[in-house]
């Protein structure tokens, strides 16, 4: 099952299903069960999870890269080729990682910068989402070594359960045991995934002990990509998170925020369809890249970009119908959504998807410092549209706001198509 291709995109569509299903149920669920000064609070702390999960500097993808070619036997030890001690490495820097932001938040509580009345659900949530980032390595490592099957079917499991424990806040679990239940249980699941990638690679225990090891050979022939990647994945988190920030900067009212929430929701489900399809064509795509295969590549790649454009035709015809109808049971009717919000959004949509093919082939080839120069102009425009839309349009600063995010989605996917000619062309 894992060398077809439909068989991998469809077991992948149905975790983002549940993915989706998931994110959702945390919307619909704490929306319910928070004061709404509790729920925006909250929602800046699941966008403080986002920079943090995004702060891993894209290293889980170097690690694909260089591991694929590894397991592909392409690989040229002379130049520095994969060392089993860069696993060690990088979850000792996810460990830190995690810790600081821990660190952090816990600052933000005590000093006032972040109010809740309930610091224990929102440090408990936190921690459920940061374990997202050993999560991606595993996902990533299995990946990498053609276990794509094994963690679908672990994640969905995860999934399962995790809605179930969200769902039961409804019918009087109390929210804290819920959140620590889904932290056991990611614990669990990363765990033997990470464990099935030990013994596939035939890995020692001492590979993970060995840091100074690993992390010569990662400062000695990965610094430049990770010093793209990094630079990549800041411009990233900042691009698609910081609207949260500068909403909140610019006005007191609600309404904005939860439009772009919406957005960012709508755009989160689409972004992970398309991952699905991409991921499953990867095997295939990275074989044909490295082996010189420049027709087969063209060729999976307009397969790729073609399902990604009728995910978001689809997706954006379907807001167009009941967008306003899941805006307001989503939120609960605390704010309104009109058809000029929901238009943006769908351009927005389409232009998305196909920046996030472009993204997700050239990063799994290793393509950092390139699409770093096509991640800036994107950046610019996320950064200038809340202060533009509020000096131009005061009254309608949501209208300018997602029109100018939708314009600069648009010019970024251009940008990202001519890129994919380029690719196909080397």
């Amino acid at each position: 099952m894992e060398a077809s291709a439909r068989i991998l995109a469809l077991v992948k569509l149905a975790n983002v299903g549940l993915v989706m299903i998931w994110g959702f149920a945390v919307t619909f669920v704490f929306v319910r069960v928070l004061p709404l000064a509790e729920f925006q609070a909250f929602l800046l702390l699941v966008a403080f999870g986002n920079f943090t999960i995004s702060a891993e500097f894209g290293l889980t993808s170097i690690i694909y890269a260089r591991l694929r070619r590894f397991w592909l036997g392409s690989d040229e030890e002379a130049d520095g080729g994969f060392r089993l001690e860069e696993m060690g490495v990088l979850f000792l820097f996810l460990g830190l990682l995690i810790a600081g932001a821990v660190v952090l938040l816990l600052g933000a509580l005590a000093l006032g910068g972040l109010h809740t009345a309930m610091p224990m659900l929102f440090l408990l949530f936190f921690l459920t989402a940061c374990l997202n980032l050993p999560a991606l390595l595993a996902k990533r490592a299995l990946a990498a070594i053609d276990g794509n099957f094994l963690w679908e079917g672990l994640d969905c499991a995860r999934r399962l359960a995790t809605i179930g424990l969200l769902a039961a806040i409804l019918f009087g679990l109390d929210p804290r045991l819920s959140v620590a239940l889904q932290l056991a249980i990611s614990v669990l699941v990363i765990g033997y995934a990470i464990v099935h990638v030990h013994r596939r690679l035939n890995m020692r225990r001492s590979h993970w002990f060995a840091f100074r090891v690993g992390g010569g050979h990662v400062r000695r022939h990965y610094l430049r990509d990770i010093g793209a990647s990094a630079a990549l994945t800041v411009s990233d988190i900042v691009a698609y998170n910081a609207p949260y920030f500068t909403i909140a900067m610019a006005t007191s009212d609600a309404r904005p925020m939860l439009l772009f929430d919406f957005f960012f929701k709508m755009s989160r489900s689409l972004s992970m369809l398309v991952r699905a399809m991409v991921e499953a064509a990867l095997p295939r795509i990275t074989r044909a890249y490295h082996a010189g295969e420049g027709a087969r590549v063209r060729q999976l790649l307009t397969r790729a970009l073609g399902a990604a454009l009728f995910f978001a035709l689809a997706g954006s015809a379907l807001l167009m119908l009941i967008g306003g109808w899941l805006f307001d049971k989503l939120f609960d009717g605390r704010a309104a959504i009109d058809q000029a919000d929901l238009g943006l959004t769908a351009l927005a949509l389409i232009a998305l998807s196909v920046i996030c093919v472009s993204v997700y082939v050239q990063a799994a080839l290793g393509r950092f410092a390139h699409l770093l120069q096509r991640s800036l102009p994107f950046l610019a425009g996320s950064l200038l549209s809340v202060p533009l839309a509020g000096a131009f349009w005061p009254d309608r600063f949501d209208l300018g706001f997602l029109g100018l995010y939708a314009l600069t989605l648009m010019l970024a996917a251009g940008l990202h198509l001519v890129s994919l000619r380029r690719l196909v062309r080397a």
